[in-house]
């Protein structure tokens, strides 16, 4: 099901990155159900900046996102976001590691009173499941799609992030990549989900995904590791938006007490 058009741009409904400061250079925030890659090298903090949506959106809104790692396990990603002060107390968090208890997380979904996070691991998937042989180009992919579809339509979904799409070539070993991916795109635009696909890219930022995803996504953050005074810091800038009117400047993204800024839009970090 499509998104619905609207018929002014007040009520587009929009899913803030819940970074403060760069919300402010997206109207406020993503529009609800596009699909939006979060680009960059190594070590530039996508996959927490992707978690920080699903955390944020399911305190504040009651949201339910799906978290679907191709390669980190469940227990790095939990430790990881523990020690950067994430409580999840706050949320009902699920681990989707045996896909023979789906049915019973989805009935978790359904009686929680507060948002929903879902981490589904597929590396230990790929460990239960003995008939999906590793050379069939689309056993992975329909994995994928199969876990997706099934939430959505037997509980909620509103948030969906792969981590990522450069493992999902790797794993899938598509025959024709930019036809798969036209298909993945259109299945999550069906579904109306909001989504973000983690796509790795060069250090110099060359080129942001391999197989035209920039062409078929619906907006582009691009982040990326700068050298100032012999320090490291972070840029964040939003590449592309569609139905957003966008402050393309880069911004130093910071992550301090728990909480993502972006500050010193279009100008050198005060240090």
């Amino acid at each position: 099901m499509a998104e619905p058009i609207v018929k002014k741009k007040d009520e587009i409904i929009r899913i803030k990155t819940h970074i403060s400061g760069f919300d402010e250079a997206l109207q406020g925030g993503i529009p609800r159900g596009h699909i939006t890659l979060i680009a960059g090298s190594a070590g530039t903090m996508k996959s927490s900046v992707s978690f920080n949506i699903l955390y944020n959106e399911a305190i504040e809104n009651k949201r339910t996102g799906l978290y679907l790692s191709m390669e980190q396990s469940y227990s790095s990603i939990i430790n990881h976001m523990i020690n950067m002060d994430y409580d999840f107390t706050k949320v009902n968090l699920i681990v989707l590691r045996d896909l023979s208890t789906l049915a019973k997380d989805i009935r978790n979904i359904n009686a929680s009173t507060t948002g929903n996070i879902i981490i589904a691991d597929v590396g230990c998937i790929r460990k239960e499941i003995k008939d999906v042989k590793l050379d069939e180009n689309r056993s992975w992919l329909n994995v994928m799609k199969n876990i997706v579809k099934k939430i959505k339509l037997e509980s909620k979904l509103d948030l969906f992030v792969l981590d990522s799409l450069s493992a999902l070539h790797v794993l899938s070993k598509f025959n024709n990549p930019r036809i798969e991916l036209f298909y993945v795109f259109e299945f999550l635009r069906d579904l109306n989900i909001t989504s973000y696909m983690i796509t790795e890219t060069p250090l110099d930022g060359s080129k942001i995904g391999d197989f035209n995803e920039d062409f078929l996504s619906d907006g582009i953050i691009y982040i990326h590791l700068a050298s100032y005074r012999r320090k490291q810091i972070r840029e964040i800038q939003v590449k592309k938006m569609r139905t957003t009117s966008c402050n393309h400047d880069t911004f130093s993204l910071d992550f301090r007490n728990g909480k993502f800024y972006a500050e010193y839009g279009g100008q050198n970090p005060l240090m």
